[in-house]
Formats: structure tokens, sequence, C-alpha cells
């Protein structure tokens, strides 16, 4: 038998399971097919939807439901996310993707704290906007939250920036590219495009648009990246601790396990033990807690928050954009 708190974490989990599923029917019409938007995208806007409307007619006690598909179901997703990776593809594409993708997420995680610090934005916005921009959107946001510790509106003002940009991108490359302005290779362009664009889906979106020639490498150079946040958060961790230790006292490392276990998905991955059918129901249930991790990070954020944030998230996504579009494309053509 449940207990009544068990019961009103239950309720919270259900709707946000409902709002989840609504999001996988609307990511299947033919509009969000057009703009490739993901079931994640439209996760949060549903949940931020609630949060503006319905959040003050249910009771509180849904709350705990909530705040649970935003931490613990996130964390689990981000460690499944590891199915959709193997080594094999990282030395197959070889060292310029992984020259490139780890210039690509230096730079732009350096330029965004130094950014932040100069439009005197909030510490932990900026860095998970840098974290998304650099790695791989919102999933990186999200991958980030738990080792900033930041408050859940922050990290949906966070995925709103990078969703907006890399939705800018997607419909950008391919239009630059048929008009032959960048002058690249279609294997450079693979290049360029895999380590710029913000989301995975931005990257299948784009390159597809462009050709299978371009997408295939795209999407390898991509999920280089996307491997690199494992790494990243260990990094950002350490770097916390010592920024926050004070006095004589000894700072606390928030040790990012997830993140490990994400790793050690990849490497299990590799050794290919499961059947095709396995890894893609595996990859389908992924998507889906972290759509409604999304969904949950929505439900807490209303528009007097985002109002709090600021035009500054914003402009600091925006800088980083550019940086990604100019200096994405000098490396790509310096690489290859």
């Amino acid at each position: 038998m449940f207990s009544e708190k068990h019961g009103n974490i239950l309720h919270g989990i259900l709707l946000i399971a409902l709002f989840s599923c609504a999001a996988f029917y609307l990511a299947d019409t033919q509009p969000a097919r057009s703009l490739s938007f993901s079931p994640l995208i439209l996760g949060i806007l549903l949940g931020m939807l609630y949060a503006n409307s319905l959040r003050n007619h249910l009771p509180e006690t849904w709350v705990p439901g909530i705040l649970f598909c935003s931490k613990q179901l996130l964390r689990a997703g981000i460690v499944l996310y590891g199915f959709r990776l193997t080594f094999q593809s990282v030395a197959a594409i070889g060292a310029p993707a992984i020259g490139i993708d780890a210039a690509v997420v230096a730079g732009t995680l350096l330029l965004g704290v130094l950014l932040g610090r100069a439009l005197k934005m909030d510490r932990d916005l900026a860095l998970l906007t840098s974290t998304g921009s650099a790695i791989c959107g919102a999933a990186a946001v999200l991958g980030a939250e738990p080792v900033v510790k930041a408050a859940p509106h922050k990290t949906a003002v966070a995925v709103s920036t990078v969703v907006i940009f890399g939705t800018v991108s997607m419909f950008l490359y391919p239009a630059l590219w048929r008009a032959g302005i960048l002058g690249l290779t279609p294997e450079q362009m693979g290049l360029y495009t895999g380590a710029t664009l913000h989301e995975v889906a931005h990257v299948v979106g784009a390159g597809n648009a462009m050709g299978a020639e371009i997408a295939d490498g795209a999407v390898i150079v991509k999920m280089i990246r996307v491997m690199m946040l494992a790494p990243v958060l260990l990094v950002m961790s350490l770097l916390l601790a010592r920024r926050t230790k004070g006095g004589a006292g000894r700072a606390k490392v928030t040790i990012p396990w997830f993140a490990f276990g994400f790793l050690a998905v990849i490497g299990f991955n590799s050794l290919d033990l499961l059947p095709e059918a396995a890894v893609a129901g595996i990859n389908s249930f992924d998507t889906f807690l972290l759509t409604m991790a999304m969904t949950a990070l929505g439900a807490e954020t209303s528009i007097e928050k985002f109002k709090r944030a600021g035009a500054k998230p914003f402009l600091l996504a925006g800088l980083l954009y550019l940086w990604l579009l100019g200096g994405g494309y000098l490396l790509s053509r310096w690489i290859l």
C-alpha cells in the first residue's frame, strides 16, 4: 500500500508523464516535424504552459513528484543517453573531429564565463547557458544542473536560449550551403555542422537538408561532442568547489556520478552485446525520461521568473552563437 506521501509524489509524476505523452504526440505532427522540434523541446513548452496556467489550481502536494522528474529521472536519462554512442564511432571519424570538438567546447565555455562576468550575469545562469551552447544544447544544460545546483527556472531559461539559436542555425546552415557562400567541401561542412550546432536534433535536421554525405559525418562529430559532457562536468565540479571554498574549510566536490555512468554505458554499448532492436528500445525509453525531465523543468518556470532573468542570458547565448558560427567555420577550414 502506498502512503499518502508516496501517492502525492505519484500524482506529480503521472501529471508530468501525461504532458510528456502529449509532447510526443505533438512532435509527430507535420508542423513540428518540419521545424525538427523534438519531444524534449515541446515538453518544456508544455511544462511552461502548465506553470503559467493550471499550476495554481492543483495541489502543492504534487510538487515533490514534479521535482523527482527534474532530478532523479534526469540523471537516469543522461546515463542511458550513452546507448546512442560507441567508442568505435569516435575512432572512425578520426582526430580532426576530436580536435575541433575540443576546441569548440573549451573555447565556448571559456568565452561564456568571461562574457558572463562582463555582462554581470548570474554565475549559475551564465555557466548553464555556456555549457548548453558548448556541448549538446538542452541535454548538456540538464546534465550540468545537478553540478551547478541552479534553481529550476535558471535551467529553463538556459535551455530556452540554446533552443532558439540552435533552431536558427538548423535553417541557416542548409541555406548557406545551397547558396555556396561558405566554400566548404562536404567533409568540412559535416565537421562544421556537427561541431557547432546545439542539439543533436538540430544536427540531424540540418544534415538531412544538405544530404547524406554531410549528415553522416555531422552526426558522428556531434556525438563526440556529447561524449565530452562527462569530463566537462567533472572539471566543472572541481572548479566550483575550489571557488566556493571558504577560510580553512574544505570545499565539497560534487561528483557527477551519473556522468561516469554515461561513459560506462558508452563502453558497454561499444561491446555490441545487445541487438539493435533492444538498443533502439532503450533509446526510445531514454527520450521519454529526458522529455519528462524537460517538462518538469518547464513546470517550475513561470513568466515572472523569465522576466527576472532579463535579456542578458539571450544576449550571452547570441554572442556565443556568433563565436560558434565564425570560430567553428575557421576551425573547419583549418583542420581539413
